[in-house]
């Protein structure tokens, strides 16, 4: 099963391609009919519209993709676009200064964030003889051991917040906006006990899914992305697996959920002819039924009739979103401090030889800025959190065991001051040396894993390998894969996320990744503290 998610990025492809008829590449157009698009990166499956739309209205539009987070970032920094296009766009106008930039702001398409549950576990745990489920019945099951899913991180991906604020409201129980007191005496968790996989995007969380549906009993997602999973299709429509056999059966608690809409905002309103343009193709009847059958998402223009079976019939209880920016960041911090499994991440370091100069200051700036060095929005949320528990594992030509640290972060406060200041301190002090033997690290991360494992099983485990070259001594990837394959069950759940840096093999990388069911990053394009601030999404 090569995943379903690939076409994403082919079609987009094929489109351009087709559009172009033969020519090297597309015609320039003039600046007014060419809109720039700061998006979100589920918005990738629009892609294969935009030829129509270009033909049609004479506007292009160039999409950069971003996450929520990092798109307010880039925003506040002054990056130039003429609009922004993300599922959401709650927490950006909540901020001051991004919400000042904001010229125009039109809904596109509806997904409400709802819980898929197999329909196997869904009658095991007698669910189908209930009317309607809360979301305290599902943290109850989960609390107790008899439900597991799979979610992203709030910090990382838009389904991951939307159902954070989802939960917390229903929780809090209030028919106004939560307070920074009801985030104060919010407990959530029970219901993330339950959390057995967590991501950095919606679409790589449905890509794990479709592999390991035999050990998670269900997902939070986007509606649109558990619809095409239970029929086999992503993208445009197209089928690239088969169904799933145990179908996901879509869960709309009674006490309410957040939906996207999608809002398409103008940034550059010297752009403003174009945009609407824009808007008024996308909201058109045609449109608005393509991107119902391509996406499976909910039309806005109400004289498009939703198609039918296409979306349960469930009532939508749509819950009150903070409305003080201060108060979501209290609850993005109480998730990654108190609500979530508390984690476990192994960092496999190359500080070999060729590791001198400007890659082990790469190295540095991105340990530093992980453990508080980095102030900004996203670095805040990236950095080593509470409870969590970090192991640093440097290698040349053997595993470093002189080196090795293992820092425990506790509660906030002096002692988490002190173990953040001995992470940078110790990063100063990293030297270069010898050969690069990466699967002797790796697996001596996995051993002890393993062992933690053991003294605290309740733990999320996962393990970052970086290198800036190919492995050249000690164990092989065949020697590695015989390794891994003799691992116990549960030690080998323990995803490897590669980072591809300076000269390393990017197959050699991707095949680690893969094997384990983890990700390759590649950090040869930009720095690597952008990439371990992208990986802690998923850890």
């Amino acid at each position: 099963m090569r995943h379903w998610l690939k076409t994403l990025f082919i079609l987009p492809a094929l489109a351009v391609l087709l559009t172009a008829c033969g020519d090297e590449a597309p015609k320039e157009l003039p600046p007014e009919r060419t809109l720039t698009i700061l998006a979100g990166s589920e918005l990738k499956d629009v892609e294969p519209l935009l030829p129509k739309l270009e033909a049609e209205t004479g506007i292009r539009l160039k999409f950069e993709y971003s996450g929520t987070l990092d798109g307010v970032e880039r925003l506040q920094a002054g990056e130039a676009f003429d609009a922004a296009w993300f599922s959401h766009a709650k927490y950006l106008m909540l901020d001051p200064t991004t919400r000042a930039k904001v010229k125009a702001s039109e809904k596109i398409m509806l997904s409400p964030v709802v819980l898929g549950v197999k329909e196997s576990r869904f009658k095991a745990l007698g669910w189908d003889k209930k009317a309607e489920l809360t979301w305290k019945d599902i943290a109850q099951a989960a609390a107790s051991g008899q439900f597991n899913f799979a979610m992203t991180n709030p910090t990382s991906s838009n389904t991951g917040f939307s159902a954070l604020m989802g939960v917390a409201a229903a929780f809090a129980g209030k028919a106004d906006a939560l307070t920074e007191q009801d985030v104060a005496q919010l407990d959530l968790t029970g219901l993330f006990k339950g959390q057995k996989l967590t991501a950095g995007s919606s679409g790589w969380l449905a890509e794990r899914y479709l592999a390991e549906a035999d050990r998670l009993d269900g997902m939070i997602n986007y509606e649109s992305v558990l619809l095409g999973l239970n029929v086999g299709t992503s993208g445009a429509g197209n089928s690239n697996v088969a169904p799933l056999k145990d179908k996901l059966h879509l869960v709309y608690p009674r006490d309410g959920i957040v939906t996207a809409d999608y809002p398409l905002l103008l940034l550059n309103d010297a752009k403003r002819a174009a945009y609407d343009k824009v808007v008024a193709w996308l909201k058109s009847a045609e449109t608005q039924q393509a991107l119902m059958r391509d996406t499976r998402r909910r039309p806005v223009n109400p004289s498009v009739a939703s198609a039918q079976g296409l979306f349960p019939d469930a009532l939508l209880s749509e819950l009150p979103f903070p409305n003080r920016i201060e108060v979501v960041n209290k609850l993005l911090f109480s998730y990654l401090n108190d609500q979530r499994r508390p984690a476990h991440a192994f960092f496999v370091l190359d500080i070999s030889g060729s590791m001198e100069g400007e890659r082990l200051q790469g190295l540095r700036a991105a340990l530093t800025s992980l453990a508080g060095g980095d102030t900004s929005l996203t670095g805040r949320f990236a950095r080593f959190q509470n409870r969590e528990r970090i192991s640093l594992i440097p290698f040349s030509s053997g595993v470093e065991q002189d080196l090795l640290l293992a820092a425990d972060m506790g509660k906030s406060g002096p002692e988490n001051d002190k173990t953040l200041n001995q992470i940078r301190t110790y990063a100063g002090q990293l030297g270069v040396r010898g050969g690069t033997a990466l699967y002797d690290a790796v697996a001596e991360a996995y051993r002890q894993a393993a062992l933690a494992m053991k003294n605290d099983p309740q733990r999320y485990y996962t393990i970052v390998a970086m290198t800036d070259g190919e492995s050249n001594t000690g164990m092989t990837l065949a020697e590695f894969k015989r390794f891994y394959a003799s691992l116990p069950p549960d030690v080998r759940q323990v995803r490897v996320f590669t980072v591809l840096f300076g000269d390393s093999d990017p197959a050699e990388m991707k095949t680690l990744a893969e094997l384990t069911g983890g990700h390759m990053f590649d950090s040869r394009k930009t720095s690597l503290s952008r990439m371990f601030k992208s990986i802690r999404g998923y850890q």
